[in-house]
């Protein structure tokens, strides 16, 4: 066995997880290759063609690398698990009128948990995968950090990911950006992986249609939604929708709705099959709670109120705000300026500099100022539906 140990690493096919495999590889560490396969794809119903990391093209170049350097692959089923879990999830988030994020449950509850299964029987040490981030050991506590290349950075699809499971992770490309990834790969005979597309879409929708997907998902959903109440903030109906559950915070388009100026989908009342519409403005909260929290950097910070930056969906950029740990579960946050299109679903993540204090799903939003005494006022996030 290498001097360096044993290491299981995700490889999807893509250029990134096969260059975390290569380096560790040169770095000297015995490599062993493994696929996952999550879905089915002739089972989601889509129209599009098969791509993406669990299409058969996929496997096959992650097994080909492992073959060209001789290190062994291995292809893992997890269909069942995780369509039990992400795919009900996602499903269930939608007809409760959340938006949710299949991508951050997957890495942090289905697939680190498979790997580290699969890592003991084979006698791994270690799991890899191909993310741009850091981990670092700091006061007892694996800590994770932004990786160096500020736009690929992938911290935030991490935050959910156990203190025991980072404690025998390894992250190969937190240092490294993604141009010296290509060029690396060019340098080793890699071509085809630097000409590959890379897939932004969620794996069980390949056509990007998750509403097309909630249908063949639920046969009767749309039966039973149809024809439902458009309102404003004040109650007032503007017209009919299809269906809550096919409506997200922040929509604009597609909503059929002409009003002489643009709005919004600002919230969702899944209760009465309603969906809220207002202007750009009423998107903007300046608070929200978090619940179902990770916490990476810290064990404990109830007492203990920090100014973070933080993101509310992976494409923010973060914004200023103040956090408190209100319960074991739960973190309330009061952010310094107005953030649009806040979505109960989604995850937030807390960052304190380049490190990631931890994160939680966002339960929802609200709107706070100081009165005249300078005590904080808070509103209800959701408007008064009459």
């Amino acid at each position: 066995m290498s001097k360096k140990g044993r290491v299981l690493v995700a490889m999807s096919g893509g250029i990134d997880s096969s260059l975390a495999a290569v380096l560790l590889h040169e770095q000297g560490y015995e490599v062993v290759g493994i696929t996952m396969k999550t879905w089915d794809y002739a089972s989601s119903g889509g129209s599009k063609k098969e791509t993406g990391c669990c299409s058969l093209d996929s496997i096959n170049d992650a097994r080909n690398i492992a073959v060209d350097l001789g290190f062994p692959h291995l292809i893992l089923d997890i269909r069942n698990e995780f369509g039990d879990y992400v795919i009900d999830h996602f499903t269930n988030e939608y007809l409760d009128g959340r938006t949710p994020n299949p991508c951050v449950l997957c890495n942090t509850h289905i697939k680190w948990d498979a790997l580290l299964r699969r890592a003991d029987k084979l006698d791994c040490e270690h799991i890899a995968t191909g993310h741009y981030a850091n981990i670092r050991e700091e006061n007892g506590r694996y800590v994770i950090s932004k990786g160096i290349d500020e736009g690929k950075d992938q911290s935030y699809a991490l935050w959910g990911v156990s203190q025991q499971s980072l404690s025998r992770t390894i992250l190969p490309l937190g240092q490294l950006y993604k141009s010296q990834i290509r060029e690396m790969a060019i340098e080793r005979g890699f071509v085809e992986l630097v000409n590959k597309s890379e897939s932004y879409e969620i794996c069980f929708v390949p056509d990007n249609d998750y509403r097309g997907f909630l249908k063949r998902r639920v046969p009767e959903l749309e039966e039973k939604v149809d024809g439902g109440d458009f309102i404003l903030e004040d109650g007032t109906v503007v017209g009919k929708h299809k269906g809550y559950p096919f409506y997200t915070i922040g929509q604009r388009k597609g909503l059929g709705i002409a009003l002489g100026y643009p709005v919004y989908v600002t919230g969702i009342d899944k209760n009465n099959n309603r969906v809220v519409l207002g202007t750009v403005k009423d998107l903007e909260k300046n608070g929200m709670i978090v619940n179902q929290l990770t916490l990476q950097k810290y064990a404990d910070m109830k007492g203990k109120p920090l100014e973070t930056v933080t993101k509310v969906r992976y494409n923010h950029e973060g914004a200023p705000a103040r956090i408190e740990q209100v319960s074991d579960h739960e973190i309330k946050v009061w952010f310094h300026e107005e953030v649009s299109a806040i979505a109960p679903g989604q995850a937030a993540v807390f960052y304190e500099g380049d490190d990631m204090i931890g994160g939680g799903w966002i339960k929802s939003s609200f709107k706070w100022q100081e009165n005249e005494e300078g005590i904080i006022v808070e509103n209800s996030a959701l408007p008064s539906l009459k």
